[in-house]
């Protein structure tokens, strides 16, 4: 026996919090009947329907996907590019990304059916850190690394502090390779921060997700995150969360 909210947001309709408002508001029915009180419990059995469509309900998955560049992080596309659920075929459940990276951007990127678990990774306050490496146009200057470590303004607000670390650079040609970790999920963030300080960034690849790294993986490749791995991603982000209420 599960939550009714749990169960809906683990369906991918919504996020638990979400979930509990469509309660509420007397959009979800059990066995037929309107349920409105929080504290009820299903089972695998009873039929559960939102706004008067059953959900269907599945056992969760959690993937790990090497995203190559050129494939767009949704699970649909209206121009036809390739998109990363495309990679799952073989799987009957309806995944979807966990966040998302660029078009253009490579790297590692989870995918799951668990609405609850997506959302608790993507909610702001839970500051999961993310590493990605950019080779950049120029090689950016002490005092510029400095400003993305501090934060950096733009258009939608300052960002948070970030860790940076020049791994390489390339005086005949003009490059740099630079790591720097980040745990905000704003649009093309990376990008944006190099442009910032005049360096484009002409490759990005997202290296590490918390804990989680491309280890053994070719681009393209995926496999499925243990049961620890799960645990550990929902205990970091409920530990941070907790830290930063």
């Amino acid at each position: 026996m599960e939550r009714l909210q749990k169960v809906i947001a683990r369906a991918g309709v919504a996020s638990r919090r979400k979930a509990e408002e469509l309660i509420k508001e007397g959009r979800v029915k059990v066995n037929g009947t309107v349920v409105k009180e929080l504290g009820v419990k299903v089972s695998s059995s009873d039929r559960v329907e939102v706004n008067e469509i059953q959900i269907e309900k599945e056992e969760p998955v959690y993937f790990l996907l090497y995203k190559p560049r050129g494939v767009i992080s949704s699970v649909s596309d209206d121009k036809g590019r390739k998109v990363v659920t495309d990679f799952f075929s073989e799987f009957k459940e309806r995944i979807f990304p966990v966040g998302r990276l660029d078009y253009d951007t490579s790297g590692l990127l989870l995918l799951t059916n668990d609405g609850e678990f997506a959302n608790l990774l993507m909610h702001p306050r839970n500051e999961i850190e993310k590493v990605y490496v950019a080779k950049t146009k120029g090689i950016p200057q002490r005092e510029n690394i400095r400003k993305l470590e501090k934060g950096i303004k733009l258009e939608d607000g300052k960002t948070a502090p970030a860790k940076v670390k020049v791994l390489s650079v390339d005086k005949k040609k003009q490059t740099a390779i630079v790591e720097i970790s980040i745990h905000e999920g704003r649009n093309r963030q990376v990008r944006r921060m190099f442009e910032a300080i005049g360096h484009e960034v002409v490759k990005l690849k997202r290296e590490r997700y918390a804990f989680l790294t491309l280890n053994g993986l070719k681009a393209g490749e995926a496999r499925e995150l243990t049961r620890h791995e799960v645990k550990q991603l929902r205990t970091l982000a409920n530990d941070v969360s907790k830290k930063n209420s």
